[in-house]
């Protein structure tokens, strides 16, 4: 606990700014989170206008898991044991996450989750929530912001102890806080943007495809992945290029919808009977990276989640990255009871430089997902890796796995990837032959005894 109750204000009351607050009160403080947007336990689905699916791993499970959230979660979560790649030529493929029964991801809502978190922080004493409100100004050397009401309505000034700037990719917060000031900024757009489609159950009730996995259709001019719901349904992110011959411009009639589908994912058309409507009537969103400094101002303002290291979707670490900060905040402000200004400088020297390689992560994740997780050296490639998991347990560690289910520090997981990649082509392309051999054996065998690697 900290010496006195602080007061603090939150900008941004989606996942990040949630979880933070609860945190906080935890911390003893007094916490008001102020958002534009509606309250998400009473908004319309999706209302948010963000993805609506999320791939809970390791890092955002031990944030939640610090506040007492994580079973309550986790009984609102589908298993995902691994990824069912749907090629071009109409094969289908299953590849696990892990060798080991914890190494899954858990597809979870994000309206649920939000919620959820909402709830719990509000539950805590001290802790409000203004939404429909928004921030107009921030004056960082005092922690001042100027607030209004959406609608309209009168501003309202509010002095506290500090700031948090959970606002988002376009944060106004960190806009304003490095205004004038020596900083770092670099935003960069994906030329593709996506939309999000449904595979609803069967007519009798039944899931289309196999439920317990997140389901990849590869292509070098689009992608799209599925996520599935306790329903039974299944949440499709479909990523194509803005405008072009292949592009959601292009997708203007339903003829050039269904060609467009048999074209490119010849099995999925068939699992989605409102494709048509669902790709006039659903906005396309975009896809940003970011890289900022500083994320603080002395002891009066610091960015958190997507304000701060904003990444493309493809590794699935956008969430689980934006939880581990408020586990991390938290965990500097233990370590400086009473030095905030040391507390949030500590935070961004343990954040930013992986968060910044979980940037680079996440764009080369694109390319594989597009290009690559659907050919036969990939496959074998995550093979040889699974084999080593088992055989070397606690020396040989995948790179996925470090990433997804572990909290080694991103940069850290990388640079341990990189130093197996060395000793595995250190051994030599004698046993690399053979272990190329021998999977390949092992592959063929799945397939001729309908395993798991082999349906849906």
């Amino acid at each position: 606990m900290t010496p006195h109750r602080e007061r603090v204000v939150v900008i941004g009351a989606g996942l990040a700014g949630s979880l933070a607050a609860l945190y906080l009160a935890r911390r003893g403080h007094t916490v008001d989170v102020h958002e534009r947007r509606p309250d998400p336990r009473t908004a319309p689905p999706g209302a948010g206008g963000r993805s609506i699916n999320l791939g809970l791993s390791a890092r955002g499970m031990r944030a939640l898991d610090g506040v007492g959230l994580l079973d309550d979660v986790l009984k609102r979560s589908v298993p995902m044991r691994g990824r069912v790649v749907h090629a071009p030529d109409g094969s289908v493929r299953f590849q696990p996450y892990g060798v080991r029964e914890h190494e899954i991801l858990h597809s979870v809502l994000r309206d649920e989750l939000i919620s959820l978190v909402v709830e719990a922080a509000e539950a805590e004493p001290g802790v409000r929530f203004h939404f429909g409100s928004r921030l107009l100004r921030l004056d960082r050397d005092t922690a001042t912001v100027e607030v209004a009401p959406t609608g309209g309505g009168e501003p309202i000034r509010i002095t506290a102890d500090w700031v948090v700037g959970a606002d988002g990719v376009f944060s106004t917060v960190r806009q304003q806080m490095q205004h004038g000031l020596r900083s770092d900024y670099a935003q960069e757009f994906l030329p593709w943007g996506y939309k999000e489609l449904t595979i609803p159950v069967g007519p009798d009730g039944r899931p289309r495809v196999r439920l317990e996995a997140l389901h990849v259709w590869p292509g070098h001019e689009a992608l799209m992945v599925a996520h599935p719901n306790r329903d039974g349904s299944l949440t499709c992110s479909l990523f194509m290029a803005h405008e072009g011959p292949v592009s959601f411009a292009a997708l203007d009639t339903p003829a050039a919808v269904r060609d467009f589908f048999r074209r490119h994912f010849p099995d999925a058309g068939d699992l989605m009977p409102n494709l048509v409507d669902e790709i006039a009537g659903h906005p396309t969103g975009h896809l940003v990276t970011v890289r900022t400094a500083p994320w603080r101002h002395a002891d009066r303002v610091v960015l958190i989640g997507d304000a701060a290291h904003a990444v493309y979707p493809f590794y699935g670490q956008g969430m689980n990255s934006a939880f581990e900060d408020c586990l991390v905040l938290d965990g500097c402000l233990a370590d400086h009871p009473t030095d905030r200004a040391a507390a949030l400088a500590a935070y961004e020297a343990a954040r930013k430089p992986h968060t910044d390689v979980l940037a680079d992560l996440s764009t080369a994740n694109f390319v594989d997902l597009r290009d690559r997780v659907h050919r036969t050296g990939y496959t074998l490639s995550a093979a040889a890796d699974r084999v080593l998991s088992r055989l070397l347990p606690g020396r040989w560690v995948p790179l996925y796995t470090m990433v997804a289910h572990t909290t080694t520090p991103y940069a850290d997981a990388l640079a341990r990837a990189r130093r197996q990649e060395r000793v595995l082509r250190g051994a030599g392309a004698g046993l690399a032959l053979g272990a190329v051999v021998a999977l390949a054996a092992g592959l063929r065998a799945g397939r001729r005894t309908g395993g798991r690697g082999t349906s849906c």
